[in-house]
């Protein structure tokens, strides 16, 4: 399952061994709620590395690393130990980093449809369609929020319409920063600091991004 993200990645197998400790030793001390996220948390972040196994991509260290540092701060930190009451920004951060993600994921995602031509759309094209599957996404999680705390009588919403709206306007600058990401990237004749993410990827996937013959 490893050998589907880049080098050796000791800093991620870190993360997920101090999780699994984390849920053996709150197990030991009777603490199942402490235990039960931290091995949820552990699964969210392998989950990424299964799929891409499933689907036989290589994953770039610093993408699983990132995948494992915002699962571990939104649900092990966040809920678990409730950063998002406790740190005011914590909510706002997060929420602009997954649009960034996902941002960025609509992106390479277009890329491999049109197999890596950068000319088979107008570069707007294909960034808006990446900008418009993070803002999806990302109003589909403000609904599940409203959805649970209405069935489940939860609190994820914190302080209703304001919380709900500041995470849509966040989701949608988050978005857009990564559709520009994408932009530069298609406009860039040499790679830079701004489009490293995505070359890599595309170095380490050539195969989906190769057209059909």
């Amino acid at each position: 399952m490893f050998s589907h993200f880049e080098g050796h990645g000791y800093f991620v197998y870190g993360l997920w061994a101090l999780l699994l400790l984390s849920a053996i030793a709150a197990a030991f001390e009777a603490r199942w709620p402490l235990s039960f996220v931290a091995l949820a948390t552990l699964a969210l972040a392998l989950a990424p590395v299964i799929l891409a196994r499933r689907f036989d991509i290589t994953l770039p260290v610093p993408f699983v690393a990132a995948i494992t540092l915002f699962v571990i701060a939104s649900i092990f930190m966040g809920e678990a130990f409730e950063f998002y009451e406790r740190v005011w920004w914590w909510d706002i951060a997060l929420h602009a980093s997954s649009a960034i993600g996902f941002g960025l994921l609509g992106f390479v995602f277009v890329l491999m449809m049109f197999k890596g031509d950068r000319f088979a759309a107008p570069p707007w094209a294909m960034c808006l369609m990446a900008f418009g599957l993070a803002v999806t996404v990302g109003s589909c999680w403000e609904i599940f929020e409203f959805a649970m705390d209405q069935v489940f009588s939860l609190n994820m919403q914190k302080s209703g319409l304001q919380d709900t709206m500041g995470d849509l306007i966040v989701n949608v600058m988050g978005a857009a920063f990564a559709s520009w990401l994408g932009y530069v990237y298609l406009r860039a004749k040499d790679p830079s600091f701004w489009t490293w993410p995505i070359n890599r990827f595309v170095a380490l996937n050539k195969r989906l991004f190769r057209k059909h013959r």
